[in-house]
């Protein structure tokens, strides 16, 4: 079975090593097209534009992919808790109207009660998956092409309606990341596509079956994806020394003072990530291949599939063995690790085909070291 391969969009900022500022590069708009143009050309099936208050705005940014990008899906954040259900039915109709269907939303309720503060938002941690069940109950009828009358805890809407329809029927795919309970209850009733941050595949099984389980009750089912960073290498040794040069230039001051601002959010998603390492530098690979490194200064997704190419094919395909369609990828810095991981595990992936440079499928690898077919 083919897997769906995304890659990532990094809207806040990339870099060769974390914590390194000489090393940054700026998130410019022409580096994000950049980015986004050489994933569709070596045959990712989709981006992930992120949200968040240092990230620029993912719905400006993925209009500004439509007219350089023809086949690559822009999977967007949707923030429930901000805005409301009707003009955001409006500009995801009008989204996947421009991009000819290529649009797909990534329902973000919000982890982080500082940053929700910031924007107006004061809800409790489970407050938001309910305003989040009431949202999309209203956005998914506007966009069948209801008018909606709601009257809810948080939402109150009369004569709602959205005038242009989108080309996906019913809507754009959903898809949607969160590890509570109140979360997977949300993705149970109203998500076509659970993803889970990159933790062992025994806890990633944990996660799909008790939301797979949520889901029958409502008569459902829903597909499965897991977001984690890669570095690959020719050699596993080659990969671990990059893994040890990503986060070279961390102190321990550094990552305990990130490690105490993770400590104040209220997502289950990031108290299992920091779970993880425990903040130790030296207990960071928490299963075979699957290093922590990333978490110790950058929230959210803080794992890493660290190997040669056969090794992390094979990580791939154990999460894929669990029932994992879509994988969520990235890695630093995203332009040169887009070409990397497409190079070297792209020809070992079902459904996946060598690239050559321009990104046209050819029967011969290329190496973007040397320029030249391998």
């Amino acid at each position: 079975m083919s897997l769906d391969i995304f890659w990532f969009l990094p809207t806040s900022g990339d870099t060769r090593y974390l914590g390194h500022s000489a090393s940054g590069r700026p998130a410019t708009n022409a580096y994000m097209r950049q980015i986004a143009v050489a994933a569709e050309n070596l045959g990712y099936d989709g981006l992930l534009i992120p949200t968040g208050s240092s990230c620029l705005d993912p719905w400006v940014t993925a209009a500004s992919l439509v007219p350089v990008t023809h086949k690559i899906k822009l999977l967007v954040a949707l923030r429930t808790s901000l805005g409301n259900p009707t003009a955001s039915a409006r500009q995801a109709a009008t989204l996947d109207q421009a991009s000819e269907g290529r649009l797909l939303l990534n329902v973000v309720p919000g982890g982080d009660a500082t940053e929700l503060a910031a924007d107006g938002v004061f809800l409790k941690h489970d407050e938001r998956y309910s305003a989040a069940d009431e949202f999309l109950t209203v956005w998914k009828q506007l966009l069948g092409g209801e008018t909606v009358d709601f009257e809810g805890k948080h939402l109150n809407v009369k004569g709602a309606q959205n005038f242009f329809a989108p080309v996906q029927k019913p809507y754009p795919p959903l898809y949607f990341g969160g590890s509570s309970p109140a979360a997977h209850e949300l993705a149970a009733k109203h998500v076509d596509g659970y993803l889970t941050w990159g933790e062992p595949p025994a806890a990633v099984a944990e996660k799909i079956a008790d939301v797979r389980a949520r889901a029958a009750k409502y008569g459902r089912s829903v597909t499965f994806g897991v977001r984690l960073h890669v570095i690959v290498r020719e050699t596993n040794e080659q990969a671990w020394a990059a893994a040890d040069e990503l986060i070279s230039y961390l102190d321990d001051d550094t990552i305990a003072a990130a490690q105490q601002n993770y400590a104040k959010m209220d997502s289950v998603g990031q108290q299992r990530m920091a779970a993880l390492h425990g903040g130790d530098r030296n207990k960071l690979e928490v299963a075979p291949n699957l290093w922590a490194g990333v978490g110790l200064v950058r929230g959210g997704a803080g794992t890493a599939l660290v190997g040669d190419a056969q090794t992390v094919a094979a990580r791939l395909q154990e999460y894929a063995d669990l029932g994992v369609d879509h994988f969520v990828l990235s890695g630093y810095p995203h332009l040169e690790e887009a070409y990397r991981f497409a190079e070297l595990v792209f020809p070992l992936l079902p459904g996946k085909q060598k690239v050559t440079v321009d990104g046209s499928f050819t029967g011969g690898a290329f190496d973007v070291r040397a320029g030249k077919k391998a």
